[in-house]
């Protein structure tokens, strides 16, 4: 594929800038991991913003009217990616127990899944965290078939002969080789849940094991992502999945360059580009975690992500709404949330 050898070209152009200084390794890593963990679990209907996703990741804070579910999801995801970079510094081989291991990471804390029963009713299925499916699971594909996965019975056998392909597999182009796994991975369905991330974590640990960055598929491409893996399924050929892994990669690619060469800048290290929603929610966070009302000043510094015009105008239209209380003038003047004693 011409693609493989654009993806290996601008990775060979990249390396070209290193070794990095501390600031730009770290910078990078930081992106990575939170636009992996966004996008990953916003395929599988995870609600939180970008924004929101990096704030949490970044100072551990929480939103408004977003599910408890969604934040401990984005933590788990995050320390997945963390276990993963100890995996390739440590040389691990990816087997059965290491996989368990990822999954037990990734879906710590969830006792339950909610899942469609073959009779189409919503129901609570218990999760087996950090352990193979007990029960068949099956997804109903965007053409409206039911499409099934392996049986429980044969996931082991069928997990085994996988990972006995993949450490035998020398000669395929080492991203043809992840993104095969991945079709392989996802067509096991393994685990009750979570499958979808950690087909591509491992997609992922097998890219940075041969030296790649990671390919991170972005959540406005999701209904190509099934489709391509729909029809591979019936096609019972992979080669229109592997491009469009391909394709995702080349792009992460492109943005890894573009920061080291300052053209774009980085979620981590400029102004977050919030929605007004969002920005609302990290002003009335910061008033009613206060001691005593702020200043504009106070609140600059509080906020860095917001540029001063915007804070001045969103806390004018929160102070209109009555959500916010303002005291004194000019350049004396405070805010608080109505209820804060003064």
């Amino acid at each position: 594929m011409l693609i493989l050898e654009k993806i290996d070209a601008l990775r060979e152009a990249i390396q070209t800038f290193r070794p990095f200084n501390d600031s730009l390794q770290k910078t990078l890593q930081e992106q990575l991991r939170i636009e992996w963990t966004y996008n990953s679990n916003a395929i599988e209907g995870n609600t939180l913003t970008l924004g929101e996703t990096a704030f949490f990741l970044r100072e551990g804070l929480t939103s408004e009217g977003r599910p408890l579910k969604d934040y401990l999801e984005a933590k788990n995801h995050a320390e997945a990616i963390d276990r993963l970079n100890d995996i390739v510094q440590g040389k691990r081989s990816i087997t059965e127990s290491l996989i368990k291991e990822l999954h037990g990471v990734l879906m710590k804390g969830m006792d339950f899944t909610i899942a469609r029963g073959m009779d189409g009713q919503m129901i609570h299925k218990r999760l087996h965290v950090g352990e193979y499916k007990k029960q068949p699971n099956h997804v109903l594909t965007l053409s409206g078939k039911i499409h099934e996965y392996a049986d429980p019975i044969h996931v082991h056998d069928e997990m085994e002969a996988l990972l006995d392909w993949v450490g035998s597999e020398t000669t395929m182009h080492p991203v043809e080789r992840a993104a095969r796994f991945h079709y392989r991975f996802v067509s096991i369905h393994p685990f009750d849940d979570g499958n979808g991330r950690m087909s591509r974590l491992l997609m992922n640990l097998l890219l940075t094991q041969a030296g790649y960055y990671p390919c991170i598929i972005q959540n406005a491409h999701r209904r190509k992502y099934i489709q391509t893996l729909e029809e591979a399924d019936s096609s019972q050929n992979d080669t229109t999945f592997i491009q469009f892994v391909a394709d995702e990669l080349l792009a992460t690619e492109q943005k890894v360059f573009d920061i080291i060469q300052g053209k774009v800048v980085a979620l981590t290290q400029a102004t977050t580009i919030l929605n007004s929603v969002e920005r609302r929610e990290r002003i009335m966070h910061v008033l009613r975690t206060a001691d005593s009302p702020l200043a504009m000043g106070q609140m600059s510094e509080l906020l860095p992500e917001l540029k001063r015009p915007t804070l001045k105008k969103d806390l004018q239209q929160l102070v209109r709404e009555r959500l916010v209380s303002s005291y004194g003038k000019g350049r004396n003047m405070l805010y608080a949330v109505p209820q804060k004693k003064i």
